[in-house]
């Protein structure tokens, strides 16, 4: 690629800048570059495979937990841990992996990434003893909260606001509804046919070639500044406060919600997070720019997320624990269950971005949500002498649908009107947002299952009956926050904002190029 002189700096400090920054086409005198379409799917390829890995270990080890509790000695009460750590610092550290990845260089932040989540990975797989498991689990969470928020900002910047980018964004959100059953399904299958230790070797030979090719194929992309600016307090003070809060959900259905440990650590939660609100509008070079949530579609896109995680990941954990601990499933058969959830979200997911991109993304979203409900609310009918075609097929293939027509107007509305300079950061909200969701939503769920389980003993209900009735009390729940969601997409998702956004990038892409400071450096190989 030819070197392009960037204003205000000299001949030995420029770097190669494609027009637009957004658009990844070489300058016109470089005649050996390679089609730009061809190398921006290729390395999209990368970074899909690079994010599924870290979306499928949310729940893969889900139904091997019992194996690994007996192979490895868990106390019954610390088994949740091995969930729990990856959750704790996947979930803590995304909003500081995606503004790391803008100042930092994002495929940098990338192959870090990678590395740290492969060699957990593997150490993951070779644990002797439950602490170790436990370590690794939360080392993996972390590597996750770098590639995440880097991968997604990488193909923001790569393609262009309008059809092209809700293509990519259209396959990436229907790849993040694809992971959470995949993994349950990978789950199963590797623990009966393999082992245990192969949910987390899995990882290694996949990493290892993600981070093989993306030096070559993965274009790198950071901000363009003379002096790059840390906010050390906001990254300290957002960060403790997500791990207290993360920490102070999961923990509660074991301690109580109305427990000393989880009253105490909520308030300090709400304490560094009303700490971090205060710093943002003081520093020079926030870590989270409040000015964000001034975005409408992004701030209800967000909110969306969060409802949309704390629904549809609830329900893969409740219907887990029912088909294994009710209906007497196996690990394979209860992962087998869930591609009937799996292969209606893919096979509706060409649909979906189509209609995000020819109709409305507002509309796309609010349907999708309205089918989860939909679907959830209707497995609250499950009964304690159930069967998969009869309590729990159409509940999964409804459900499975509206992933398809909710990850990804999300997806692409959490990042309609961002700037490219801001594109790591608004990707660790998104992530954040909806991994706190998740954590959220299984916690309330766990604890509503948990009291109406107890109430039905007490009241001399067998036991299998007693924890069908608090499955279905748990799926209410479930199902209402997923249409929850419905309201807060009319109220907040702005459909006119991302048309004009839209109209605004074709435009751009069709009148010359002025000559203007650039706010991004990009370097294509």
């Amino acid at each position: 690629m030819a070197l392009v002189p960037t204003p205000g700096h000299s001949a030995e400090t420029r770097l190669p800048v494609p027009p637009p920054a957004s658009d990844w086409r070489p300058d016109p005198s470089a005649t050996t570059a390679p089609e730009p379409p061809v190398r921006r799917w290729r390395a999209f390829a990368v970074l899909v495979v690079a994010s599924f890995m870290t979306i499928v270990d949310l729940t893969v080890v889900n139904v091997a937990l019992p194996t690994i509790g007996v192979k490895l000695h868990f106390p019954e009460s610390d088994l949740q841990w091995v969930v729990t750590a990856y959750g704790l610092t996947f979930g803590g550290f995304l909003l500081l992996g995606g503004r790391a990845a803008d100042l930092l260089g994002r495929r940098r932040l990338l192959m870090v990434g990678l590395a740290v989540f492969s060699a957990a990975s593997l150490a993951c797989g070779l644990a002797t003893s439950d602490t170790f498991l436990v370590v690794m689990r939360g080392v993996q969470g972390f590597g996750a909260a770098i590639v995440l928020p880097a991968a997604l900002s990488i193909v923001m910047n790569m393609f262009p606001e309008g059809a092209e980018r809700n293509k990519a964004l259209g396959i990436w959100g229907a790849m993040g509804a694809l992971g959470a059953t995949v993994g349950v399904i990978t789950g199963g299958l590797l623990t009966r046919y393999v082992g245990w230790e192969c949910i987390f070797f899995l990882n290694v030979p996949i990493g290892a070639a993600a981070l093989a090719l993306a030096p070559k194929v993965v274009p790198e992309s950071r901000l363009r500044i003379e002096r790059r600016r840390y906010d050390p307090l906001g990254a300290t003070t957002i960060t403790a406060a997500l791990v207290v809060l993360v920490y102070a959900i999961s923990e509660a259905p074991q301690v109580g919600w109305a427990g000393g440990q989880t009253v105490a650590m909520l308030v300090a939660a709400g304490a560094l997070l009303a700490a971090f609100a205060v710093i943002e509008t003081r520093v020079e070079a926030p870590l989270l720019p409040l000015r964000l949530f001034r975005l409408s579609t992004v701030a209800g896109s967000n909110a969306v997320g969060f409802l949309l995680t704390g629904s549809f990941f609830t329900f893969i954990f409740l219907g887990t624990l029912y088909m294994q601990q009710v209906l007497g499933f196996s690990a394979l058969k209860t992962g087998l269950a869930w591609l009937a959830a799996s292969v209606t979200s893919v096979a509706c997911a060409g649909l979906s971005q189509m209609l995000v991109t020819k109709t409305s993304a507002k509309a796309v979203m609010a349907f999708g949500m309205a089918l989860i409900g939909a679907g959830v609310v209707w497995a609250t009918q499950i009964t304690v002498h159930g069967n998969f075609w009869g309590d729990l097929a159409g509940p999964f293939f409804v459900a499975g649908m509206g992933t398809a027509f909710a990850f990804i107007p999300v997806s692409i509305g959490a990042l309609a009107g961002v700037t490219e300079r801001e594109a790591g950061v608004a990707s660790g909200l998104l992530n954040t947002s909806q991994q706190l969701g998740g954590a959220i939503g299984v916690a309330v769920a766990s604890s509503v299952a948990a009291s109406r389980f107890h109430t039905l003993v007490h009241q001399g209900a067998a036991s299998a009956a007693a924890l069908t009735g608090g499955f279905s009390a748990a799926l209410w729940v479930c199902g209402l926050t997923g249409l929850a969601a419905i309201p807060v997409v009319f109220a907040l998702v702005r459909r006119t904002a991302m048309t004009r956004r839209v109209a605004a990038s074709a435009a751009d892409q069709e009148a010359p190029q002025a000559d203007q400071p650039e706010t991004m450096v990009a370097i294509a190989d």
